[in-house]
């Protein structure tokens, strides 16, 4: 039976968090000052443990769950734990996958508020964004000082929804000025860059540097122009100032939680603020953080974009993984699917992280596909438990619990590193990505995107991550192609620069960074009952 939750002030007395860094925002939930960074009385000393997991399916694994579970397991076994979470999207909580607060035993609370309009933070940065993208059409309505080339302005809208017919719109300013009836389009805010500076950003400072260096676009003679130039910073500044704080609350158990920042990652880097990883690990003794999606998106993305900003290593790499998205990948057959378990796991040993695989436990799992899970694990040298958080909470994730601190006590010299240098060429990063991280052979490029990685070089931009924006469905570009593909190519068809954020973004194959509704969407099931409680989430 579920507990009610803890008051906010129980949880911040769990972490020995001072009142003068906590702001309370009703019982449930508060935001924590950016204040604590600077308190040598609180060193980073926490183990980080990233969760990420293998291919899965379109309902999803059970990662944010077993993250949870995790955190309330490590807390089962006497150990002080935090979880750093991203905050949900709109687009699939209306979506198909509906929300990523987890479910049952293990999810956050007060879940509701957190799948929603949680605390404003997806609202100020959609406002941020459309800001900046205002400044923008009034810069060319008001005479175009810059000398902005409207054709050539690549700073989209943005809306957190899934909202197909935003895809592509023709915007006018008035009249035959500069850049009336100019083509643009929406992204989804968790695609959104100052998503992603909010994410990358270190602090305040941090953010309003990252902002002015946002590029909206070039000159009539092909030279970037910033957001700063626009005067855009102050104003989106004002609007994220108390978005950048992350969000504390708790889960089903009243173990300490984060939630923050929510980038996809599947179009983006798809992990939680590194403000709230870096608050986590002066908080507590173990830090749980999942990443997005499969190891080829989100811990990729981790190691290669996220880690070098951050300075975090992770000690270990929990690996989710099903019998149903074996299955899956194995076009029905589990023995068969094996291969996609066995390259998420050749792929994470390459960026040289200890791993433990967690189980996660279906109702409809059978003990035999359970005992060849294991088994495999075993052959393959590769620590794994089951993880029954979904219906048994802490107690259910207790020997997840126990295995993963032992595989960090085993491995106190680890020191994972990214899979590509700086100054590797664009190409040469993307190529060691596929044939590193996804088993392909390499990867082919239009003529724009080719063009566009020349342009991003010569503006100074060469030694920025990459950051590769393909289907969660599979391991290659091509969702169809299931289990661990090889002798395939990336197909590069577009590329966009994030200054703000620093990296670049790889657009492989029919990449839409606006998403649709399906045709039978979790917004036909979503609705308020007579004592104003929200249901269907």
């Amino acid at each position: 039976m579920i507990k009610p939750p803890l008051h906010i002030r129980e949880i911040t007395s769990k972490l020995d968090l001072p009142d003068k860094y906590f702001e309370p925002l009703g019982p449930a939930t508060g935001k924590i000052k950016l204040e604590l960074l600077a308190d040598p009385a609180f060193a980073r000393r926490g183990k980080f443990i990233l969760v990420t997991a293998t291919t899965p399916t379109v309902s999803g694994e059970g990662k944010t769950v077993t993250s949870i579970g995790l955190a309330q397991g490590l807390e089962h076994i006497g150990k002080k734990s935090i979880i750093t979470s991203r905050e949900p999207s709109l687009g699939p909580v209306f979506g198909m996958k509906g929300g990523a607060a987890g479910g049952g035993m293990s999810q956050l609370e007060p879940s509701q508020k957190i799948n929603l309009h949680f605390n404003g933070d997806f609202h100020a940065i959609t406002s941020a964004h459309n800001l900046l993208a205002a400044l923008v059409d009034a810069h060319l309505f008001h005479g175009n000082d810059l000398k902005l080339d409207p054709a050539r302005i690549t700073w989209p809208r943005t809306l957190d929804m899934n909202d197909r017919a935003l895809r592509r719109v023709i915007v006018e300013v008035g009249g035959k000025r500069e850049g009336a009836n100019r083509q643009t389009g929406f992204v989804i805010t968790a695609a959104s860059e100052v998503m992603a500076i909010l994410a990358l950003a270190s602090g305040r400072q941090d953010l309003r540097r990252r902002l002015g260096t946002i590029i909206i676009g070039t000159t009539q003679d092909g030279k970037p122009v910033r957001a700063a130039e626009l005067g855009a910073t102050g104003g989106m500044m004002a609007l994220l100032t108390e978005a950048l704080l992350p969000n504390l609350v708790q889960t089903t158990e009243g173990t300490p939680a984060t939630v923050h920042t929510g980038p996809f990652a599947n179009i983006a880097h798809g992990t939680s603020s590194i403000i709230s990883q870096d608050m986590g690990m002066r908080l507590a003794d173990y830090v749980v953080n999942e990443c997005g999606f499969a190891a080829d998106l989100g811990a990729e993305k981790y190691f290669d974009i996220v880690m070098p900003t951050s300075g975090i290593r992770p000690s270990v790499a929990v690996l989710v993984t099903t019998a149903q998205s074996l299955r899956n990948q194995g076009e029905g057959d589990l023995a068969k699917g094996f291969a996609n378990l066995g390259k998420h796991i050749d792929s994470l040993r390459r960026f040289g992280v200890p791993i433990v695989a967690a189980i996660n436990r279906f109702p409809k799992d059978t003990p035999a596909d359970l005992d060849r899970l294991l088994g495999y694990c075993k052959e393959h040298g590769i620590v794994s438990a089951l993880n029954e958080a979904f219906s048994k909470g802490g107690p259910g994730a207790a020997e997840l619990a126990e295995r993963v601190v032992d595989t960090i006590d085993a491995n106190p010299d680890s020191e994972p590193a990214p899979i590509y240098a700086p100054q590797d060429s664009f190409e040469e990063k993307i190529r060691k990505v596929v044939t590193n991280v996804y088993g392909g052979a390499g990867a082919t490029f239009s003529e724009q995107a080719s063009a566009k990685l020349r342009q991003f070089a010569d503006w100074g931009f060469a030694k920025l991550p990459v950051c590769i924006a393909k289907t969660q469905y599979s391991l290659s570009d091509d969702p169809k192609k299931m289990g661990a593909p090889t002798g395939w190519n990336l197909n590069v068809t577009d590329a966009a620069l994030s200054s703000g954020a620093a990296f670049v973004v790889i657009i492989a194959g029919n990449m839409m960074l606006m998403p649709g509704l399906p045709k039978l969407s979790r917004a036909c099931e979503i609705d308020v009952d007579s004592a104003g409680e929200i249901t269907g989430v």
